[in-house]
């Protein structure tokens, strides 16, 4: 077989529109509105003056870490991040992988298919911090109130990507498995399973490394972790210890992000 001929010359993609007249105004029109937006926006410079010396002391606040004198707390609230990251990342992709099954079109009967999209999409509508806020106020300030929010942001990630890829794989497995008779769980696990666990697999390590960090973001209202701890040096304008506490972070997230990396690449 020849092997496939490439174009040598460029060309010019489509255009949606042909005519330059209108390609104009519309480009035209979008300076306009960006002037426009751009001009709405209100600006109290005093304040910024004032920004930019608090801003300079966070600098070199960070630029001179403090671990030393607030060592305590700052091991404390990691502790504390990185058990919610665990558990939730744990508990979210149990729970996730059974709603991800029933939200796939050509696994699951249609009843059940629009039961589990609609919990992932409720899921997925809702961010971190206004699940974490929604929370605390009924659970109280802590961990466990970062630990539902985690797992909740969880199912619908893992059960979203789970069930489109899913609903990808290859059916000639999947009814060459199905001819031998065989009954809808053997399906799952012998011809699906084997396609999308290494995906799976990827996707647990990579909302892994986005839990620790979101585990810092919903600390700050309350609901426990590094970002409490945060939250609390920098309103205390303890500069030196918050900016240990975010060189923590990087460092950690710096060593989930490699070990992540060779994980999947050693599984899959």
């Amino acid at each position: 077989m020849s092997a496939p001929a490439y174009p040598t010359r460029w060309r010019r993609p489509p255009q949606i529109i042909k005519n330059r007249g209108w390609r104009l105004v519309l480009q035209l029109g979008i300076v306009i509105y960006l002037i426009l937006a751009i001009g709405t926006i209100e600006v109290n410079w005093a304040r910024v003056y004032e920004g930019l010396e608090r801003g300079e002391r966070f600098i070199m606040g960070f630029l001179q870490p403090d671990i030393t004198s607030r060592w305590r707390d700052i091991s404390q609230g990691l502790i504390e991040s990185l058990t919610m990251t665990l558990t939730s990342t744990v508990v979210g992709v149990a729970i996730s992988v059974p709603i991800g099954i029933g939200a796939a079109r050509n696994l699951a009967p249609r009843w059940i298919y629009y039961i589990c999209r609609s919990i992932i999409a409720v899921s997925r509508a809702l961010q971190e911090i206004i699940i974490a806020i929604f929370l605390v106020a009924m659970f109280g300030f802590g961990p466990f109130a970062g630990f539902l929010t985690l797992s909740f942001a969880t199912i619908g990630f893992i059960a979203k990507l789970l069930a489109d890829d899913i609903e990808e794989i290859n059916e000639g497995q999947a009814e060459a498995v199905r001819a031998t008779g065989a009954s809808w769980w053997q399906v799952v696990n012998y011809a699906v399973q084997p396609q999308v666990m290494p995906r799976l697999i990827g996707l647990s390590l990579y909302r892994l490394d986005i839990n620790f960090r979101e585990s810092a973001v919903i600390g700050i209202v309350g609901a426990g972790g590094i970002g409490a701890t945060l939250n609390t040096a920098i309103d205390r304008y303890e500069y030196d210890s918050a900016g240990a506490i975010l060189l923590i972070i990087i460092v950690i997230v710096m060593i989930a992000e490699y070990g992540s990396s060779y994980l999947r690449k050693f599984l899959q």
